[in-house]
């Protein structure tokens, strides 16, 4: 065994346990609930585009997917999929626990920073998935569906805490302009979703994270202080759009 194949999966495992540290202090066991740090702008209902409080429940699915994933790695140290992605992986664990360290000390703009770096680092492990490996069943759940997932809910997360930093900066646009805006984001990230499955191909897992977080948003719109019906109807809409993509893109490539 070389080096830097087991180099590789030591970072991993050290990143993924400072993620997990990160992790309890985001649930508030060793620090403060994210939806009560820097006075409660990145609760439920700061925003217009802000997923309602169950839709965070992904969290447990996607921590679930990355502990099976540091498994994983140990057990296919010669796997290429697992060199080619295992920096990255060890990277978006890190940035993972920058931003709830960042959300701690109320660095708002910082956390928008750091956020869209996870995407960005998310997004590239995501398209070294797929390239030319075989993969079973187990390891397609396992890393792909668990870093799909990953994607899926980042890309959408990163829109309401970027609507966060400019609210904190003093953007308060008031109705009909609020609505109008978050509309427009909306739509954004409904092509975003296009863009996914254009670049990367079908990938039902981030298809069915950002339609989750989407859908979440339209419940949180027709519940609670900032309801919107046209806010609900246009994240409901862009959900659509994104499962649509996917199912076109399907069909076209069998």
């Amino acid at each position: 065994m070389t080096t830097h194949k087991l180099i590789q999966p030591i970072v991993v495992t050290l990143s993924a346990i400072v993620m997990a540290v990160g992790t309890l202090a985001g649930f508030g066991l060793i620090g403060t609930r994210v939806e009560d740090s820097a006075g409660g702008v990145f609760a439920a209902d700061a925003t217009l585009i802000t997923p309602d409080t169950p839709a965070f429940s992904i969290w447990s699915l996607i921590y679930v997917g990355l502990a099976a994933y540091v498994v994983w790695q140990w057990k296919e140290r010669e796997n290429a999929k697992a060199i080619r992605i295992g920096w990255l992986a060890s990277a978006s664990m890190v940035l993972n626990a920058a931003w709830l360290g960042a959300t701690q000390l109320g660095w708002i703009w910082p956390s928008v920073a750091v956020i869209l770096a996870l995407a960005v680092i998310l997004g590239i492990i995501v398209g070294r998935l797929d390239d030319g490996d075989r993969s079973s069943l187990l390891e397609s759940v396992i890393v792909d569906g668990s870093f799909g997932v990953y994607l899926g809910w980042v890309s959408v997360a990163s829109l309401p805490n970027m609507a966060v930093a400019l609210i904190s900066a003093g953007v308060d646009p008031q109705a009909p302009w609020a609505e109008i805006i978050a509309i427009v984001v909306l739509g954004a990230a409904a092509g975003l979703g296009v863009i996914f499955t254009v670049r990367l191909g079908t990938r039902w897992s981030v298809a069915a994270a950002m339609s989750w977080a989407l859908t979440w948003i339209a419940i949180g719109r027709l519940n609670g202080p900032l309801y919107s019906t046209p806010v609900a109807v246009a994240a409901i809409v862009a959900a659509l759009v994104i499962i649509g993509a996917n199912v076109w893109f399907f069909f076209m490539r069998r």
